[in-house]
């Protein structure tokens, strides 16, 4: 802006060449125009400035209109300040002060050209005022926009929050009115069996005992379960399923029937909590399908500790999938003869999952680990979950 001012005192033919306008002129100049990097951070301050230079500057020389355009661009920029009271009321005195300078000047223009002037500016001005005050209410307008798509961000959050407890506390009821009591009967009646024997000197049956304790166990894990789903924690049944318990498992899988080896390679330490509940979990849903589904047949569990992986190894030498009986909640297809999945790959042509390998699969993959399951080359199957644990992480 003030070079196009201060270049437009040098054009030929210009009634302000730089005799008349001289260091005063231009320094008005150029202090009207630099006022305008002020006009976002203090507009009304550079609105002043620049009024007060090119009034002045006006008044010096003889009238134009060149001198009014930093004066009008402050204007549009403070018109949002204080109402529009100051872009006005300044707007109000510079076109008087022009106004003022134009009727001194009347032996050299006529009084048509100073109104036709004076109202050309006149016009400008309040254009320049009626567009800040739009610009005003548009920001405004934005701002609640905004401000009202974060509220119902903020809302919808709530409402998936609420709706989530309530689906969760629902679970929670119906797990407990349709588990609860049926193991607590089956628990109830196994103890009974088991203090009948006992008082008649019988022996007590092993797969008795193991009813009575299985019943006891599951029953601690669905009181557990319930209160992580009616309490949401950071942790899914703390201190009940953990890795370090495995051998409580295979000490269960013995007392059922299963002759069962636990193997725990490498330095035991903690785990993080999910990786601890991923690992026990595996290898309770394998060793109690090896008793369902294996017939006469012994498991061996590896649990290998590593840098930064844990890997969890069930095997078993039971029936295999071939012309045999479905193994691990898997049912084979036609011709197949082999299963065999990751994490995240399922081949057509092997098998199709049951609710314990999915269950499995859904567990490593939510942790980016990797999930092999398949029969041995000469029958039983194989289940190996490679868990991946956070260099440094761990569980308290």
């Amino acid at each position: 802006m003030a070079v196009l001012l201060a270049g437009g005192t040098l054009i030929p033919g210009s009634p302000n060449g730089p005799a008349q306008v001289g260091v005063v002129g231009y320094l008005l100049l150029v202090g009207g125009a630099a006022a305008l990097v002020a006009r976002r951070a203090a507009p009304v301050t550079a609105l002043v400035v620049s009024a007060a230079c090119m009034l002045a500057y006006a008044l010096r020389v003889q009238p134009e209109i060149a001198p009014a355009f930093p004066v009008m661009v402050t204007v549009y920029s403070a018109a949002p300040a204080a109402g529009g009271w100051w872009a006005a009321s300044v707007s109000a005195a510079y076109l008087g002060g022009v106004l003022l300078a134009d009727l001194s000047d009347l032996g050299t223009r006529t009084p048509r050209e100073v109104v036709e002037r004076v109202g050309l500016l006149v016009g400008w001005f309040v254009a320049a005022n009626v567009a800040g005050v739009v610009s005003r209410q548009r920001r405004a307008y934005l701002r609640q926009a905004e401000q009202r798509a974060v509220e119902a961000e903020r809302t919808r959050e709530e409402v998936a929050r609420r709706r989530a407890g309530e689906e969760r506390l629902r679970i929670a009821r119906e797990l407990h009115d349709s588990l609860t009591h049926s193991i607590s009967i089956i628990k109830v009646q196994a103890g009974v069996a088991v203090h009948l024997a006992r008082k008649r000197g019988e022996d007590v049956p092993a797969a008795l005992l193991a009813i009575q304790d299985a019943s006891a166990d599951a029953m601690r894990e669905l009181r557990a379960t319930l209160e992580v789903l009616r309490e949401p924690g950071p942790d899914d049944a703390p201190g009940i399923a953990r890795a370090d318990r495995i051998g409580e498992l295979v000490e269960r899988a013995r007392s059922a029937g299963v002759p069962a080896t636990l193997a725990v390679t490498g330095t035991p330490r903690a785990l993080p909590p999910e990786v601890d509940l991923a690992a026990y979990r595996i290898v309770q849903e394998a060793l109690t399908n090896v008793a369902r589904h294996a017939g006469n047949a012994s498991a061996s569990v590896h649990v290998r500790y590593l840098a930064d992986t844990l890997v969890v190894r069930v095997e078993d030498d039971g029936r295999g999938l071939p012309g045999g009986t479905p193994r691990h909640g898997v049912t084979p297809r036609q011709g197949a003869g082999v299963a065999s999945e990751t994490a995240t790959v399922v081949r057509p042509e092997a098998v199709r999952a049951g609710v314990g390998l999915t269950g499995m699969r859904e567990r490593v993959s939510a942790l980016g680990g990797r999930l092999q399951t398949g029969p041995g080359p000469d029958g039983g199957f194989t289940i190996q979950a490679e868990l991946p644990v956070p260099v440094g992480e761990g569980a308290a």
